[in-house]
């Protein structure tokens, strides 16, 4: 099974989770679907919330594919309300994994949850490729399912937006791959 994962072109931030793309995150949209179109794309999955829904668009468009809503691909939830040091509480978030803000979902939590949708789409479309359009936070812990050594370092890196292609053979041998950009490898 092949995955292209990726995480939302830039939208300007706001408190609102169902933020749309800014003007330079519809562009790196458009790039995302040329990038995108040269794979065998079967399914696209998308994340309810605009930002990744919107940097989608552009490849299902172009493939004639339908995007399906899969509110597990949703962004983690840090914490109830705003946070003062946004990194700094993530990255408590990356040293224990069990670890929750007030009103928010812990990386073990997100990671299952994102873990257990990755394993119903496997059964349900065996030896397809699949788009998995998706968060920072939860494209990482997704990843680190496959690749213990991803951690905060790994998720700081990314960019907005980014693509990561992950196969998962029969023998669950994975191969992870960077297909935006050259500069960051896990």
């Amino acid at each position: 099974m092949t995955y292209y994962l990726v995480r939302h072109a830039y939208a300007d931030w706001a408190p609102d989770e169902d933020r749309p793309l800014s003007s330079i995150g519809q562009k790196d949209a458009q790039r995302v679907a040329e990038i995108l179109t040269t794979y065998p794309i079967t399914r696209i999955y998308s994340s309810p919330y605009n930002r990744a829904y919107q940097t989608i668009v552009p490849l299902s468009e172009r493939l004639n594919i339908p995007i399906i809503i899969a509110p597990d691909l949703r962004e983690r939830k840090l914490c109830e309300g705003e946070i003062d040091h946004f990194s700094e509480a993530v990255e408590a978030t990356w040293r224990d994994p069990n670890f929750a803000h007030p009103g928010g979902e812990s990386n073990l939590a997100a990671q299952r949850r994102s873990i257990s949708f990755i394993e119903k789409i496997q059964r349900q479309n065996q030896n397809e490729h699949v788009v998995l359009a998706t968060h920072g936070n939860l494209f990482a812990l997704l990843l680190q399912h496959f690749d213990p050594s991803i951690g905060f370092a790994f998720w700081k890196s990314l960019t907005m937006p980014d693509i990561f292609m992950l196969e998962v053979g029969t023998n669950q041998k994975v191969q992870i791959q960077r297909l935006w950009g050259e500069e960051v490898n896990p």
